[in-house]
């Protein structure tokens, strides 16, 4: 329930990825798709690629299992209203926040996620958030995806949410990315999926556009970053699990640079930055519109 008071928000970023954070303990807000599609309006809303409700994982359904682990449970939203398993970007937006509130220190801090419980770490001299980004999964199978007449081989990595990683000539190839790139066959990814376009930049540099599921092009996905490290490093014949070494890789995202690591034991890290910009209250109106 929102009543008739303003509720608090907060905005934040991370590479310019950027959400409307709602500070919701005990799960009483009313969100429906349509007004997260409000909040995040870039010109009727506060604006942004999506939403963290921020709940106690012991006040929310999906969560209770993972209270024991994680206090906190972000509820993420894509801009236009539809529920996500997770967000790298968002989770260390979220991070901050609870730092910034007081309701957690520095150092190591679990987060619930609809991909599960999420381990970073807060550097103490907030120069950014590490965020142990579990496994990736590599499905398999041949993916093409298309962007206005072109088409290029892709590769299907899960990092708890849906990718699809093509190789191209130039990031302007994939175009102004308006619409979501056609992806086949679409049996590999029945509830839609993330599409990065990528570009090499120097050894185990790359650089990247994304269109996010639910969002359209962002100027940054964490996990779609992650993704593409996985698929840069087995195209150029890296394996940490096989090979006994760590893996670093640059990734460029139009929003600033993140930092991935794969460990010989197949998690992944991606540190990056966390900022908080604005806070104030939303018109109780814009629930209810």
């Amino acid at each position: 329930m929102t009543g008739a008071q303003p509720v608090p928000f907060l905005k934040g970023h991370g590479t310019e990825n950027d959400f409307v954070i709602l500070p919701d303990p005990d799960g009483l807000l009313e969100l429906t798709p349509q007004t997260v599609a409000r909040l995040c309006d870039r010109r009727a809303g506060i604006g942004g690629d999506g939403l963290l409700r921020v709940v106690r994982s012991a006040a929310h359904p999906e969560a209770r299992a993972m209270a024991a682990d994680a206090e906190w449970f972000m509820d993420y939203r894509n801009s236009d209203g539809s529920v996500a398993e997770m967000c790298g970007n968002g989770v260390r937006v979220f991070v901050r926040h609870l730092e910034r509130a007081g309701l957690v220190k520095a150092g190591e801090v679990a987060v619930a996620t609809r991909a599960g419980v999420k381990r970073t770490h807060l550097a103490e001299d907030g120069s950014g958030v590490t965020v142990d980004m579990g496994p990736a999964a590599l499905p398999g199978g041949a993916v093409t995806v298309r962007a206005g007449a072109r088409s290029w081989e892709a590769v299907h990595v899960d990092m708890g949410n849906p990718h699809a990683v093509a190789f191209v000539g130039d990031l302007a190839d994939a175009g102004g990315l308006l619409e979501a790139p056609g992806v086949e066959p679409a049996a590999a990814y029945p509830s839609g999926t993330n599409v990065e376009f990528v570009v090499d930049r120097g050894t185990r540099h790359v650089a990247m556009r994304v269109h996010e599921r639910g969002s359209g092009e962002t100027r940054s996905c964490g996990t779609g970053a992650c993704a593409v490290m996985v698929a840069a490093a087995r195209r150029d014949g890296a394996d940490p699990a096989t090979d006994g070494e760590d893996a670093t890789y640059t990734v460029d995202v139009p929003g600033g640079t993140l930092v991935i690591t794969e460990r010989t034991d197949g998690g992944i890290e991606m540190t990056g930055p966390a900022v908080i910009v604005a806070e104030g209250t939303v018109d109780p109106g814009l629930f209810h519109a």
